[in-house]
């Protein structure tokens, strides 16, 4: 028997819980692995409590991140014993994911460990790190670099915004740290913002064009935070775009695009080819500094998951929550 967080939908409504399960209730796949550490994520605590349309088949175990080691495979690239990581591919949504002791998935979606990172550590990075990196990456590829001025990250506390901030600020960009919470200022500042920012300037319907500020920006919330960012942006900027923590829409005009072309790059992690989450966890080697780590992450056991769930909706979650799932 393994423990998991089972989701189910029935009649009485939606319902999430810690519960025991067998080892032959796993689903298909040609790996099973072992679970040492996953994540709660923004899309993980939505699928828990039931406040969006993340789970799209029932029952669920959710958890879009996990590392762990191969247990048993079929799957020529990976062997018994092997230390691997898995982000996304729909995991934790239509396929069992990382919140539990074993997952059993398609071995296509597993890349190796990155060397020097611990499970523990991949997981405190985990799909928010690497889709922060994947926004650098973007924002690099249009030719974004940090002597063209200032980069703005919104959802800064947040685990997206907090490893894009201590990254951004690593590669020397200067960093402006928008959030909703004044009392995590000192945190950003620590993960090496220069500037804080209160989102409360972004959040509401603005101008179609604002006053050229940020040579880039990195944006996980979306509708007005996101229509406001693209009208400050100096010419030919570019915003990587990878959230809707504020919502889906996107209320703006073409006005940046026609007048000042700018770009608005979006940026997917769930089915990015593994060549390009190679690249991302390489670089994330090379230009996260582990000991920042420390300051973005708490850890967790599986047993207080549903609970924190409904706080990381509330905004009352700062950086990472790593799951311990042995513990």
């Amino acid at each position: 028997m393994i423990k998991a967080v089972l989701i189910e939908k029935t009649e009485a409504g939606h319902h999430a819980a810690l519960t025991e399960l067998a080892d032959d209730a796993l689903p298909e796949g040609d790996v099973t692995v072992a679970v040492s550490y996953s994540t709660l994520n923004y899309k993980d605590a939505l699928a828990i409590t039931g406040k969006g349309p993340v789970v799209r088949q029932f029952p669920m175990v959710p958890g879009i991140d996990f590392a762990g080691f191969v247990e048993t495979s079929r799957h020529p690239d990976f062997k018994a014993g092997d230390s691997v990581v898995l982000n996304g591919w729909g995991v934790g949504e239509s396929h069992w994911g990382g919140l539990a002791q074993k997952a059993r998935v398609n071995g296509d979606w597993l890349i190796p460990l990155q060397a020097p990172f611990t499970a523990a550590q991949a997981m405190a990075i985990g799909t928010a790190g690497y889709t922060a990196m994947l926004c650098v990456l973007a924002l690099e590829r249009q030719g974004v670099t940090a002597d063209q001025g200032e980069i703005l990250v919104t959802g800064a506390a947040g685990g997206v915004g907090s490893v894009a901030v201590a990254v951004l600020a690593k590669l020397g960009y200067r960093v402006a740290a928008s959030t909703g919470r004044a009392a995590e200022a000192p945190y950003l500042r620590s993960l090496g913002a220069s500037e804080i920012i209160d989102r409360a300037t972004l959040s509401a319907p603005g101008k179609p064009l604002a006053r050229e500020r940020w040579a880039g920006a990195i944006d996980t919330v979306g509708s007005h935070t996101l229509a406001n960012v693209c009208a400050a942006l100096r010419y030919g900027a570019t915003v990587a775009a990878c959230g809707l923590a504020q919502g889906m829409d996107l209320p703006l005009t073409v006005a940046p695009f026609i007048l000042r072309g700018v770009t608005l790059a979006g940026v997917d992690s769930v089915y990015r080819p593994i060549a390009q989450r190679r690249e991302a966890w390489a670089r994330l080697a090379r230009d996260l500094d582990i000991e920042k780590l420390a300051a973005i992450t708490n850890t967790i056991p599986l047993s207080e998951v549903v609970p924190a769930a409904s706080r990381m909706l509330a905004g009352q979650v700062r950086g990472r929550l790593v799951v311990d799932v042995n513990a």
